[in-house]
């Protein structure tokens, strides 16, 4: 890729998926661009362990939204389906219940009431019609002024929701959402069900705001799993930005983030040695700059409600077995006899006394195969830097006893090490305090809260899913977007001002970098 002849030295600290998206796009700019990244391999929280099955995955398991990804690639001039292959679900997922009931719902909206309606009666395939319509016109309401936008568009939210009067009760009454949950459906099943989506972002449906409920139509719109599991995602994301001149430096961590004169002049590394740049992307959780691990200019670049309070986090199980005969799918959810058994606890930053399970079962995205097979299973946790000393095995308590009530067993128990904690996490991403999603979803003002790409450091933008829009593989990529596109405003902004101040335009040679709002 030619470099512009004006090029910004750009520093990504990160390379999870809003790094890397946002390095794609400023060196498709023409811009030089270094990322910075701790781990021996891409993805951030998209992680894969090696097993004798295969990779794998031991963060995020599902993409939605795969066109913010199409895009991507179609910017670079590539197509994404020549790097991946992307296997579409038609079952969204199978969800079970301790009576013995069990629920499929599909990416064909009218096979999902079928099945609902098989499940709990016509009564509830109504209810889940309009919650369907509803969760729709949210959908349509907040995508292009909150999600798409780099600015949330208050103005624009509001206007989208007059023409839609069903979504007001959601929009104007601060409804959680539990409490909307209840207005939606009879059958406490369902409740429980869609009230899963809060955990999706790292919140407790009680307090997390109705609008969540969209989650939904992000589902709806299309499951794609990825063969060979979502690390391959972030490869082929890292193959990308190279063949774009993007230099990946793995291996190497950020100290601190460097500033004169009231802007950012380059990244101290961990091996003693400094890149001097003109601007930085911090790929990361908000929380480790409020808390002063990257230095004292960046601490003081954002305010402390933009990443607290903090999300929940989560025990996460990877391993290769062989299960026990069961019609499991690429997505499972297992869930407890009473919500207040897991929501209670996790709200007093407490383990459920009784777990819902997810498991991916990463080799059921097609044919099952023959002998071991790869399993993810996460069961929500609270956010904490510390690890008690019965914290492993009253989880495998809670794991494995309670999927054989399921009829789910397997071959063999997976070792200790199989288990990553929320401490383990909190020492991974240092900062995060083992918080999964960034900051906690609580709240109806809750995602406008999340700091945006700008930050009140000039030079310093932020990435990831603790900025906004918010937690999730695609919500990631859009920020990464968003970061790409204030950088270059910033610079063009700043050349238009120096032309402006030079008659003719005469160029000084320098690399210019303002701040435009």
């Amino acid at each position: 890729m030619q470099r512009h002849p004006e090029a910004l030295k750009i520093a990504v600290i990160g390379a999870g998926i809003g790094g890397l998206c946002a390095a794609i796009r400023l060196a498709l700019a023409g811009q030089e661009v270094t990322v910075i990244e701790a781990q021996a391999t891409p993805g951030g929280k998209m992680r894969c362990l090696p097993s004798a099955a295969g990779p794998i995955d031991a963060g995020p398991t599902v993409l939605t939204l795969r066109s913010v990804f199409d895009d991507l690639f179609r910017a670079a001039g590539e197509r994404l389906e020549d790097h991946l292959t992307l296997i579409a679900q038609p079952i969204l997922a199978r969800h079970w219940w301790l009576d013995g009931s069990r629920l499929d719902l599909f990416a064909d909206p009218e096979a999902s009431a079928a099945a609902i309606a098989a499940f709990s009666g016509q009564k509830s395939e109504a209810e889940f019609i309009r919650f369907h319509r509803l969760t729709d016109q949210l959908y349509r309401a907040f995508d292009a002024p909150m999600m798409q936008a780099a600015q949330p568009n208050l103005s624009a939210i509001a206007l989208n929701s007059l023409k839609s009067p069903a979504i007001w009760p959601v929009v104007l009454r601060n409804r959680s959402l539990a409490r909307q949950l209840e207005h939606s459906f009879s059958d406490p099943r369902l409740r429980q069900l869609f009230g899963r989506y809060a955990t999706y972002v790292g919140g407790l449906p009680q307090t997390a705001p109705a609008v969540l409920s969209l989650i939904w139509q992000a589902e709806a719109r299309g499951v794609w799993a990825v063969q060979g599991g979502m690390g391959m995602l972030a490869r082929a994301l890292a193959d990308l930005a190279t063949r774009l001149g993007v230099q990946i430096r793995y291996g190497l961590a950020a100290q601190k983030i460097l500033r004169q004169a009231g802007r950012v002049t380059g990244v101290a590394l961990s091996d003693t040695r400094t890149y001097s740049c003109d601007a930085v992307v911090f790929n990361g959780d908000p929380a480790a700059l409020l808390a002063g691990l990257l230095g004292n200019g960046a601490q003081q670049a954002l305010r402390p409600a933009t990443a607290h309070p903090r999300s929940l986090s989560a025990w996460v199980w990877s391993f290769a077995a062989t299960p026990s005969a069961m019609d499991l799918i690429h997505h499972n959810v297992f869930f407890c006899s009473d919500p207040q058994q897991e929501f209670g606890p996790l709200a007093a930053g407490q383990m459920p006394h009784e777990a819902t399970l997810y498991v991916c079962a990463q080799d059921r995205s097609a044919q099952p195969p023959t002998g071991p097979e790869r399993f993810e299973i996460i069961m929500n946790a609270p956010a904490k830097s510390t690890l008690s000393p019965q914290e492993v095995s009253q989880c495998r308590a809670k794991t494995f006893p309670q999927l054989a009530r399921f009829g789910l067993s397997f071959d063999q128990a997976p070792p200790d090490q199989a288990l990553m904690t929320p401490q383990g996490f909190a020492t991974l991403f240092p900062g995060s305090q083992g918080a999964l999603y960034g900051r906690s979803p609580q709240g109806a003002l809750a995602s406008f809260q999340r700091p945006r790409a700008r930050s009140k450091l000039t030079g310093l933008y932020l990435a990831g899913g603790g900025a906004h829009p918010g937690a999730g593989v695609p919500m990631a990529a859009l920020s990464g977007k968003h970061a790409a596109e204030a950088i270059l405003s910033d610079l063009t902004s700043a050349l238009t001002s120096r032309q402006m101040a030079m008659p003719g335009g005469i160029s000084t040679g320098s690399r210019p970098m303002g701040r435009a709002r």
